[in-house]
């Protein structure tokens, strides 16, 4: 099950696609995907590859709807994302990800940007179903970026639903929601400063100061989505583009 494609100066070309995965394209004001399964969710034993490149293209990118993960007894379900920027933007706003009850999910992540490129990207993380309170049994995330063929940051998480719910627990939050934010401009430190002010202090640079990084929390998904959204919003600005509606409110 995957989906590659590119964009050769903005100009969509699909080179591969495999159901159940599919996506929809738009491209009205701006390049706009929506990637889409067929189906329920991710099962024990799928494969999800998502592979794409843009050359000297803009794309927003974002999932359908919330990306739901099964429960399993032995079996993980994976999700593989690889991109490269050359000379671009992206814009990727995914949904949350849902972890059932006894759910196992590998998540691995791999951009590759040049010093032209800017990119935003956000992972949401929410506690389950309505009923559920981080019941799944494993997570493992692996998220790198590189700047060409150097690595920027990395970042691994093999954790469970216990141990989640521990952290909460000895945090005494009532934040069960939460989203991490990835954002390369032409003016770090001017976006950073921004961020500052506007009181998202959580955000800091990466190693090499090529990245911020930053999460957010909160104990409603609406109004993670609405700060997720400001920030997004902020970041449009600088890049003196217009704000985009993903059609999805």
């Amino acid at each position: 099950m995957s989906i590659k494609f590119h964009f050769k100066d903005d100009k969509f070309n699909l080179d591969k696609q495999r159901l159940p995965s599919r996506h929809y394209y738009f491209n009205e004001d701006e390049n706009y995907i929506k990637l889409l399964n067929i189906g329920e969710g991710i099962f024990p034993k799928d494969r999800i590859k998502t592979s794409f490149r843009l050359d000297n293209s803009s794309l927003v990118l974002t999932t359908e709807s919330a990306t739901k993960i099964y429960s399993s007894k032995k079996e993980y379900g994976i999700n593989s994302l690889n991109i490269k920027l050359e000379n671009s933007n992206l814009e990727f706003i995914n949904d949350e990800l849902i972890l059932y009850k006894d759910s196992k999910y590998i998540q691995t992540f791999r951009l590759v940007f040049d010093e032209k490129s800017t990119f935003f990207y956000t992972d949401i993380l929410s506690r389950g179903r309505s009923f559920e309170d981080f019941d799944f049994t494993s997570m493992l995330i692996k998220n790198s970026f590189y700047e060409n063929k150097k690595l920027e940051y990395i970042e691994k998480f093999d954790i469970s639903g216990d141990e989640l719910k521990d952290y909460i627990f000895r945090k005494s939050t009532k934040n069960h929601l939460f989203a991490k934010i990835y954002i390369k401009t032409n003016h770090n430190d001017y976006f950073l400063d921004t961020l500052h002010l506007e009181e998202f202090e959580s955000f800091s640079y990466s190693n090499d100061k090529k990245i911020i990084i930053g999460s957010i929390s909160s104990d409603s998904m609406s109004e993670l989505k609405k700060k997720i959204n400001y920030i997004w919003e902020l970041y449009r600005k600088q890049l003196n583009k217009k704000r985009f509606i993903l059609g999805k409110q």
